[in-house]
């Protein structure tokens, strides 16, 4: 691994696999924030494993990527002991199927797509209602079942509304969640209830939106609309890391490693150069006055 990359790896809860602490999220290439090329995808998910970014969390509904995770490993670029993939059952596009057997068909054919047997894990992403999912012969019933063939190792939801992560902890059946947009810089609602009902469980934890889609990270938003408040908030934190000479990715990145209930931070690279940035960004710890300093502006 190269030396200037210290990547953390923390246990993802009962799963008992460690993960990095900032996932691949594969939406990175799948061309919803840019075109990205097999040939460069498949670059960039090599150069990942090789710097510690070895999960890469996936879905269907994320553009292209399954595909061309897909041929990563179908080509050799990777080979599938050496990474950890998550994957996702999408229940928010269409006319949504909560049937046990579409869950089924649905991850079967998407091993197919990666050319692997099993997913270290699959969420049920972001259903419209969370009782259909739970009910006999749901989704649930079909992720279990599909667990117990070993084409899963772990199920779980991904989603936000905090009742229906807190109704699906309940069921006694969820290994691994993912919430989002709930714990970063700006607000740490995730902290209240659902944070501490998965640590009683001892669910593994991914927090998306750890950079709110990329205004924490010191980018120009100029472009951006600037009456939004938390366009406003982002650039008075920028301004303040500039003065301090501190990397605000860092910054962000790192306050959600403070947070040891939570386990990965998910982060979509569209290229090489962002993968090596947020790689860099939690490889060398900030001192803590950084973030009482921080604390203290009231942002």
């Amino acid at each position: 691994m190269t030396s200037e990359f210290n990547v953390p790896r923390r246990r993802w809860g009962k799963s008992n696999i460690m993960i990095p602490v900032i996932p691949f999220g594969t939406q990175g290439f799948g061309n919803h924030f840019g075109f990205v090329s097999d040939d460069d995808a498949c670059k960039l998910i090599r150069r990942a494993v090789d710097i510690g970014v070895n999960h890469f969390d996936s879905a269907r509904c994320y553009g292209d990527s399954l595909r061309k995770l897909g041929l990563a490993i179908k080509e050799g670029v990777v080979k599938r002991d050496e990474i950890i993939i998550s994957g996702r059952v999408c229940c928010h596009i269409g006319e949504v199927d909560y049937s046990a057997e579409h869950a089924i068909a649905d991850v079967e054919d998407q091993l197919e797509i990666l050319g692997t047997d099993h997913f270290d894990a699959v969420f049920i992403h972001d259903p419209r209602e969370i009782d259909p999912t739970l009910a006999k012969g749901g989704t649930l019933e079909g992720l279990l079942k599909l667990k117990s063939k070993g084409l899963t190792h772990n199920v779980g939801y991904g989603m936000n509304p905090h009742a229906f992560h807190l109704k699906a902890i309940e069921s006694g059946d969820v290994d691994v969640m993912l919430t989002f947009n709930d714990y970063n810089l700006m607000s740490q609602t995730a902290a209240q209830d659902i944070l501490p009902a998965a640590a009683e469980k001892d669910i593994g934890v991914l927090n998306g939106w750890s950079i709110k889609r990329g205004i924490l990270t010191g980018i120009d938003l100029s472009s951006h609309d600037q009456n939004d408040n938390n366009v406003i908030r982002a650039i008075k934190m920028c301004e303040w890391c500039i003065k301090e000479g501190v990397s605000l990715l860092a910054l962000a990145l790192q306050f959600c490693l403070k947070e040891e209930r939570i386990h990965g931070n998910p982060l979509g690279s569209l290229n090489i150069e962002q993968l090596e940035m947020n790689a860099l960004a939690v490889s060398k710890p900030l001192p803590d006055e950084v973030f009482e300093k921080f604390a203290e502006q009231g942002f």
